[in-house]
């Protein structure tokens, strides 16, 4: 189906929507994939590519990888901005452990020959022009492509714009719905164009409970992407808080309202917006973008994720380090000594070995001024090289 809208026959930038939504029409099913489309279908094309003009096409679980890579790449050469809304589950081929997007007729034995493959999809992302791409996804991933999601091996390439949500797999005979993207399609339906940043918050608020990796990488020249929020269980609740975020509010009450409560990952997407709007406003390794930065690692520690946690400290002291900040800086040092200590709480051998190199690279720089940290680090790794890794 192709919707063109016109503005009175003026000269308009137009936008294409593509939306793919797909899943196996087996027992691999994870997720109702389509149940979201006549939702997306009743809004206003114009509202699904935030220009006066439009063009939509909808994919409704294709079956040929190929054809799917066809309509990506149409869309993909056009013009005017582009803005992908993608649901459906994520699977990993384990020969290439690549992730591929399940379509209509994939099952785990022919993984390679009927699903898509995830770096299709970006490479032809790649070659437009920086900034001009959207990409808007409600996923489910199996059991073995979740772990490469929640250690950070997804995402849409530079230059893009990502807002979404990726669910663990549901539990045995149930199938997930994308209630994520239906929360943007019910805002719309209602006549609010938000930006999509505080759609993002909305709907990750909104999301209901159960571990998700809630991705908000708002781009701008620049600008650099921040790391997920944390995955965190995200209770339903009300998120106009979110909605109505304004630059003169000051937003940290909300948050440390919501994290003490419970509600992670709303505050986490709060944080992320903020994040976002500090480094289209000022720049990547600004002090505003370095400020939500640490905010969110605080945040990944009230949430008893130590690993991300640790991840957004070190990414905050190499900030402050790029900018030019002295390694015994007070700020730089506190980063890197809160980053040994989330390293220190880790209890899953594997992600702390997968951290120690960087941590180690850091406490070199930065060794603090409590004597011993870089030894300590190293006495850990060594211990950590004793214990079996996990098949």
């Amino acid at each position: 189906m192709v919707i063109t809208q016109q503005d009175n026959g003026e000269q308009t930038v137009t936008g294409t929507a593509l939306l793919l939504a797909a899943a196996p029409a087996n027992k691999s099913c994870l997720i109702d994939a389509t149940s979201v489309l006549p939702a997306l279908a009743a809004v206003p094309p114009s509202a699904l590519t935030g220009t006066a003009a439009a063009t939509v096409v909808e994919l409704a679980d294709p079956v040929d990888p190929q054809t799917v890579l066809t309509r990506i790449r149409t869309a993909a050469a056009a013009p005017g901005p582009l803005v992908l809304y993608v649901t459906g589950q994520l699977h990993l081929d384990h020969r290439q452990q690549l992730l591929h997007l399940a379509l209509a007729r994939t099952t785990p034995s022919t993984l390679r020959y009927t699903a898509l493959p995830w770096h299709w999809l970006t490479g032809e992302l790649a070659l437009r022009r920086p900034d001009t791409t959207t990409v808007v996804l409600d996923l489910v991933a199996d059991g073995d492509a979740w772990g490469q999601v929640r250690g950070g091996g997804f995402g849409v390439g530079p230059g893009v714009r990502l807002f979404g949500r990726v669910s663990p797999p549901p539990p045995r005979r149930s199938t997930a719905v994308p209630g994520y993207l239906k929360t943007y399609a019910s805002i719309w339906r209602n006549g609010h164009r938000p930006p999509l940043a505080h759609l993002h918050a909305q709907a990750a608020g909104e999301a209901g409970p159960g571990d998700a990796v809630f991705l908000a990488v708002d781009g701008g020249p620049g600008s650099v992407p921040p790391a997920p929020p944390s995955p965190v269980p995200v209770p339903r609740q009300e998120a106009a808080p979110v909605a109505e975020a304004r630059p003169d509010t000051d937003p940290h009450p909300a948050i440390l309202a919501a994290a003490q409560s419970g509600r992670h990952g709303e505050a986490a997407a709060i944080a992320a917006m903020w994040e976002s709007t500090a480094l289209r406003t000022h720049g990547a390794g600004s002090p505003e973008a370095l400020h939500w930065l640490e905010v969110r690692a605080d945040l990944a520690r009230l949430a008893q994720d130590p690993g991300r946690s640790c991840e957004l400290w070190m990414a905050a002291a190499s900030a402050r380090l790029a900018r030019g900040q002295a390694a015994d800086t007070e700020d730089v040092e506190a980063a890197v000594d809160r980053a040994h200590h989330q390293w220190e709480q880790l209890g899953d051998p594997a992600q702390a070995r997968a951290l120690a190199a960087s941590l180690a690279r850091l406490r070199r720089s930065v060794p603090g001024r409590r004597p011993g940290a870089l030894e300590a680090i190293g006495r850990r790794i060594s211990a950590l090289e004793e214990v079996p890794a996990t098949p």
